[in-house]
């Protein structure tokens, strides 16, 4: 093929993969803008469809467009030397661009479709380019802005103007009073108000489930506060939830095991650069995720892992634990991730495939996680040096993934795998921590259990094996092969022996179909530590009642989907206020 028409095939692709890329902003931002409708008209389940639309719209836009591409230049697609060529062309076209990293994420998604089986290639992809300018631009553009020569009722009567919903007020003076109240009860109780304070709040809002959150900040202290504002439309009309300000709470809103928000971010960096200054220990990658821009979340993840590569020495290692029958799961010590790899062979009980495995992931992954399931990123070809790959894993390794693996340029090649952040397996923490620590976290194991039932999910194997401990000690499930909606699920009590040859049948007399499930039989191996056991028992109690999981059912199908706080409940100012 003649430089020349390389170059014009490339210019021609360029504008393929350039005209995929403006119909999915354009979608994604349709869909997002109908999140205030669905908040107004308090129409939860066309919201819920809704986000699951918007989950699902990047693969709806580039697998298109990738047959479209396989169609029209046939083997010629193929060609790296096209791809390099369409890379430049490219890069000038979107230089201008508010989302120019986006469009870069979008490129590399279009050629790693094109060229399935080839590795992260700098030449060919945007790997490194690090368009990650989050710079804060204090325009009316993006911050409503409030003087604090206007005082604190002004402030707050000002914002509950600028942020009505188009739907009336529960009980606006009430929700003044209370937040004055925490207002003076948190800050002003210890800093004084000066010429240079000022408060700004996101105009964009931030949606998701049955709440609408303001993201804001007070200059105060010769430092900025950040805060964040709930807000819930009830039966009765919409009202402040509460006020936040503690940053571990601000961070569990932003939690890898929370849903996308829906918020309106036409230059997303902004955005991000915004709650990067409100959140700022939240990784670049983990805040571009919670806008609902996971593609390019994984994206910066991946720069992240190249960067941590180059400043460490330690090898990779088999995750800390009990070994999974269906992942094989490996770590970097210095590093906060873990990769889960779907072995080749299950042993028994186990009898599903790989295929089945990663639909569960699938679903997993366009559900609302209720900041009880753990978010993931698949990678294929993903390359580890090989020199950092301890003995031990790579045995391991050939073991159970050989048909993943390939030797390529002093490189391993794994051909399918999942990260997922790391945590500490409950069952490990169980082994050691302290009987208060123990009876706190049992406990939240158990709600974390119940949560999930609410949102239509059975974890199926709740071992303790399969769920682990973040930094704030939530339980977080993260083991999937076994997931189902919970409406599939058939809870049973056990029926009772009558005769001799029932009492001592060595297997069940009765027929248990394949979905059936008997919760008087959890008692049994939930929690196995002794002096936890009856605590767990006794607070939980409903968990084995099968009468209690057909009630959770019920809801599910009344369409009464239960919003689960991502705060506690006991700083709702209303705490008994229905949504």
């Amino acid at each position: 093929m003649s430089t020349t028409s390389v170059h014009s095939l490339g210019e021609k692709l360029a504008l393929h993969i350039l005209a995929g890329f403006d119909s999915y902003t354009q979608k994604f931002h349709a869909l997002t803008e109908l999140a205030p409708e669905f908040f107004k008209s308090r129409n939860w389940e066309g919201s819920r469809q809704n986000h699951l639309q918007r989950l699902r719209l990047y693969k709806d836009v580039v697998f298109p467009l990738s047959q479209t591409i396989q169609a029209e230049f046939g083997p010629k697609a193929q060609n790296p030397q096209l791809w390099r060529d369409t890379k430049e062309i490219y890069k000038t076209k979107i230089r201008n661009l508010d989302n120019l990293e986006l469009a870069e994420t979008f490129f590399n998604t279009v050629i790693r479709k094109s060229l399935p089986t080839r590795s992260v290639d700098e030449e060919l992809m945007f790997v490194v380019e690090g368009h990650n300018s989050c710079e804060i631009k204090d325009t009316s553009d993006l911050l409503n802005t409030y003087p604090s020569h206007w005082g604190l009722e002004k402030i707050i009567r000002q914002i509950l103007s600028d942020y009505h919903f188009d739907v009336p007020w529960m009980n606006q003076e009430e929700d003044v009073a209370f937040l004055i109240r925490s207002v003076k009860e948190v800050i002003l109780s210890r800093y004084r108000v000066a010429p240079s304070t000022k408060t700004q709040i996101l105009k964009s809002v931030f949606y998701r489930n049955k709440a609408a959150y303001l993201i804001g900040r007070t200059f105060l202290g010769h430092k900025w506060m950040p805060f964040i504002i709930p807000i819930m439309n009830g039966p009765e009309g919409i009202f402040v939830d509460t006020l936040i300000f503690d940053p571990n709470m601000m961070s569990h809103l932003f939690s890898f095991t929370r849903s996308y928000f829906m918020v309106q971010a036409p230059i997303p960096s902004q955005v991000v650069g915004f709650l990067h200054a409100v959140i700022p220990h939240k990784k670049i990658h983990e805040l571009y995720n919670a806008i609902g821009y996971n593609k390019h979340g994984k994206t910066l993840l991946y720069r992240d892992f190249l960067y941590h590569l180059s400043q460490s020495k330690d090898q990779f290692i088999l995750a800390p634990g009990v070994k999974g029958m269906v992942m094989t799961v490996f770590t970097l010590p210095s590093l906060n991730l873990v990769f889960k790899c779907i072995k080749d062979h299950f042993e028994p009980p186990k009898n599903m495939t790989r295929h089945q495995v990663r639909q569960k992931y699938k679903l997993v992954s366009l559900h609302d996680r209720v900041g009880r399931m753990a978010d993931t990123h698949e990678f294929d070809e993903f390359a580890l040096p090989l020199d950092r790959v301890s003995k031990e894993l790579l045995q391991e390794l050939k073991n159970t993934i050989n048909s993943l693996l390939e030797i390529r340029d002093n490189h391993l090649i794994i051909k399918h795998l999942y990260t997922e952040r790391k945590m500490i397996p409950l069952n490990v923490f169980l082994e050691e921590c302290s009987i208060e620590d123990g009876k706190e976290v049992v406990e939240d194991y158990g709600r974390a259990i119940l949560q999930l039932a609410q949102a239509n999910i059975f974890p199926g194997d709740m071992l303790t094996k399969n769920f682990g401990l973040t930094r704030q000690k939530r339980v977080v499930f993260y083991d999937y092969d076994e997931i189902e909606f919970l409406l599939d699920m058939n809870f049973r009590y056990k029926p009772k022996a009558e005769t001799y040859e029932q009492i001592y049948a060595p297997e069940p007399w009765y027929h248990i179909g394949k979905n059936d499930v008997f919760p008087e039989d959890f008692k049994r191996w939930m929690i196995g530590r002794e002096d936890l056991r009856p605590h767990f028992l006794g607070y939980h109690h409903n968990l084995f009642d099968a009468a209690y999981w057909q009630k959770i059912q019920q809801t599910i199908l009344n369409g009464d989907w239960k919003h689960t706080f991502p705060y506690p409940e006991e700083i709702r100012f209303r705490p008994r206020q229905k949504v």
